[in-house]
């Protein structure tokens, strides 16, 4: 059991990275990796609405909807849970660490049209996870786009004190290193 679960974990986070293989949360993955103090606020937020989420669209997958036959509502209640999350979230970032609030900006509330939070619930009932398998799933992913995201903040702002050519600069300097970082990441494809 053990080692399935570190395949699971090692799979999601690094050979099959939601951001980088999957392209999905590109979003906050590129708003948000200008620094990486930001970078890892953001990772953290969404390690947490992840991996809570998973749990929970897991125990109200298997408890309510398929007790009650009602399987054709995972989406809309997917996404109800992952708002309520977010909701808390924002909260505590708000009254807790309000500088790291102020830095996230719009992007916080975009967690919750985060598809990469989405993707996660949805595969977890796609590949048929239990409660165990969806939370350790659920951890990959999100420390798999934290890993991304902060990689990412790093590489740019070192890209900030280079001489970049004029007619990269900006967007598609970042659009080129996001490629190849993915060239990187299937690098560990291998592993699993």
């Amino acid at each position: 059991m053990f080692k399935e679960l570190l395949l699971i974990i090692v799979g999601s986070a690094l050979v099959n990275n939601y951001v980088l293989s999957k392209f999905l949360g590109i979003c906050p993955f590129l708003g948000v990796s200008r620094k990486v103090e930001t970078a890892s606020g953001m990772g953290v937020a969404v390690i947490f609405v992840i991996t809570l989420a998973s749990a929970i669209a897991s125990l109200i997958y298997d408890g309510i909807l398929v007790a009650f036959h009602l399987e054709y509502l995972q989406t809309i209640v997917f996404i109800l849970v992952i708002a309520a999350l977010v909701q808390f979230v924002e909260m505590v970032l708000k009254k807790m660490m309000r500088p790291l609030y102020n830095a996230l900006g719009v992007y916080l509330p975009l967690i919750t049209t985060n598809c990469a939070v989405l993707g996660a619930a949805l595969l977890n009932v796609q590949k048929g996870y239990g409660f165990v398998e969806s939370v350790v799933n659920g951890i990959g992913i999100s420390v798999g786009f934290c890993i991304s995201i902060i990689l990412m903040a790093s590489v740019r702002e070192r890209i900030e004190s280079n001489d970049v050519p004029k007619s990269f600069r900006g967007s598609p300097i970042v659009l080129v290193t996001a490629g190849l970082m993915a060239i990187a990441f299937f690098g560990f494809s291998g592993l699993i």
